[in-house]
């Protein structure tokens, strides 16, 4: 089994603290796509490819935004422990097969917003339950826009009700197609319901209610094919703030772009003491996606759509150990 060893001026157990707060990022069905290789001048990122889901997210787009969000929580952890990380995206010849590098260019005091995104790592989650009826404020919206450009990004908040209606129509037929899917089903399946040990995957204490006809959205069922598991309650909310994160380029680029700047608006969200989950269908649907994007003007690239309010508390959701996660060390190329 490798072992996790020092790096970037840090003893082991902090860079195996690291790493645990990387692997805390939210991706597809909990699959947790990621994996690091640990070298004495860097920490590498890949992709963990046998953790795809080929029939939800065939083009990988959701894999890298997932990868993308661990590292954001990796440079925020690091941040924490002192080191000014610089990081290569999409590296090429110094990393094959890598998404990122992040190397030490020097130290760093965290200031008072970093310490407090920090410390929403692991309170952040993925809350599939009903939200309150009481909205979002402006306040906060804008703190989720500026979270957003500050990872040269863009999110875009669905406003007006012509906009609403569409969002609802695009989520509604996106969820349709997928629910058509048997593949796309079956990959649900294997990734939720009970599953004894099981350090992946949404367990039924985190899947939410099951979504209703009457609903004003389409929500996806974590429950699927346990019909005896399934939670009755209030019906879903019929306002949440909507919000689409855009990249401002298509392709791995902008999508891990992305996904840093996505978990920069659920860190600052979870400050703000609001909940999060994904509308995910829309991004997945390429169809669906193209005019999506049409929508939002053509330039823009959607990459994620976030349900945002106010819910109650949920339980966290199962995490790989940190030693499933490593590569075996090879000789730095430069």
């Amino acid at each position: 089994m490798v072992q996790v060893i020092a790096a970037l001026g840090l003893a082991p157990e902090q860079v195996e603290a690291a790493l645990r707060s990387a692997s805390l990022a939210p991706s597809v069905h909990n699959s947790q796509p990621w994996r690091f290789r640990v070298l004495p001048d860097r920490i590498e990122l890949h992709p963990d490819l046998g953790r795809r889901l080929p029939a939800t997210d065939p083009e990988d787009r959701e894999l890298r935004l997932s990868c993308g969000a661990a590292l954001f929580n990796l440079r925020l952890a690091l941040q924490g422990f002192g080191v000014r990380p610089l990081v290569t995206i999409m590296p090429g010849h110094p990393a094959p097969g890598a998404l990122a590098i992040v190397r030490r260019v020097g130290g760093l005091t965290p200031d008072d917003e970093m310490r407090a995104l920090l410390k929403a790592v692991p309170q952040r989650r993925t809350n599939r339950r009903p939200f309150f009826e009481s909205g979002v404020d402006a306040r906060h919206a804008y703190a989720m826009v500026r979270a957003a450009q500050l990872e040269r990004s863009w999110l875009h908040i669905v406003g007006s009700r012509e906009e609403v209606a569409r969002m609802k129509d695009f989520v509604r037929r996106a969820h349709r197609t997928q629910q058509n899917n048997p593949d796309v089903q079956a990959e649900l399946g294997a990734f939720t319901g009970h599953r004894p040990d099981a350090t992946d995957g949404v367990p039924p204490a985190s899947a939410g209610f099951h979504p209703e006809a009457q609903d004003e959205w389409a929500f996806r069922d974590f429950h699927p094919g346990h019909k005896h598991e399934r939670l009755s309650g209030k019906d879903y909310e019929s306002n949440p703030l909507v919000a689409v994160v855009c990249s401002h380029h298509e392709g791995p680029l902008g999508e891990i772009q992305a996904g840093q700047a996505m978990q920069r608006v659920l860190l600052t969200a979870t400050t703000l003491g609001l909940s999060a989950s994904f509308m995910s269908q829309p991004i997945e649907v390429r169809t669906v996606r193209e005019e999506l994007r049409r929508a939002l003007g053509g330039v823009l690239v959607p990459q994620a759509v976030l349900r945002l309010g106010f819910s109650t508390p949920v339980p966290a959701t199962p995490r790989r150990p940190v030693a499933e996660l490593l590569m075996e060390p090879t000789t730095s190329t430069s």
